[in-house]
């Protein structure tokens, strides 16, 4: 089961988001759980140490798909991160990542915010990658704020999600059914901006300081999977 999240807008709260899925799915299976970080933020959410290597140097090399598992860090017994690496995510080897993401594991992938495919984001081809397993998920989750700007942006894309994540903040005009009609896709769940996500954010302690406010309202997300 593959469920990438991903945003139109920097700032819409999509680390954080993929983050928590994560968590909250590898706390409730016996499979394992793998979280794919394609912007590099991922270690600092959780309090790792910044990995020296990851998919972005698999992706310019000639080792097999199985030399992925070497760079994965735990982060807890059932879940591990697939941190991102250094350097441009190319895309001349994505029909082999997602035929090794196609495993009995639960892949959430942190995408980042999905542009146009022109759009230089480090490298023409990081876009690619983000697109792709956007497309290729079986639940593609918009990560957004009940704003015109970042609703205009999804609207005008030619990939819809499945499903939204709306994050809530004081004095916007726009209603959750206001979002779910201008996108096409429901919402499944609505998170409040908390300061305890923040506060554990920055502390890098999110694994270990799990906000229960913000996990309830997730777990719709992760149903089924």
């Amino acid at each position: 089961m593959l469920v990438t999240c991903w945003s139109t807008k920097g700032g819409s709260g999509t680390t954080v988001i993929a983050a928590l899925a994560s968590l909250l799915a590898a706390q409730d299976r016996e499979r394992p759980v793998l979280l794919i970080d394609l912007c590099g933020d991922q270690p600092a959410v959780f309090g790792s140490v910044e990995p020296a290597s990851g998919l972005a140097e698999w992706l310019h090399s000639h080792l097999a798909a199985a030399s992925l598992e070497r760079v994965l860090v735990e982060l807890t017994p059932t879940l591990s991160l697939l941190p991102r690496g250094q350097g441009p995510l190319a895309a001349r080897r994505l029909d082999e990542l997602v035929e090794w993401l196609a495993t009995d594991a639960l892949v959430v992938v942190d995408a980042g915010v999905l542009g146009p495919r022109g759009d230089p984001d480090g490298s023409g081809e990081g876009q690619e990658l983000r697109w792709r397993l956007a497309a290729a998920a079986d639940r593609s989750i918009l990560v957004t704020r009940a704003c015109y700007l970042a609703l205009r942006r999804a609207v005008s894309l030619p990939v819809r999600p499945s499903g939204v994540v709306l994050v809530s903040e004081a004095g916007r005009a726009l209603t959750r059914s206001d979002c779910e009609r201008a996108i096409g896709a429901p919402v499944l769940a609505t998170v409040a901006i908390d300061p305890d996500i923040a506060r554990a954010v920055d502390a890098g302690m999110l694994r270990t300081r799990v906000p229960k406010g913000a996990i309830r309202v997730l777990e719709r997300l992760c149903e089924g999977v």
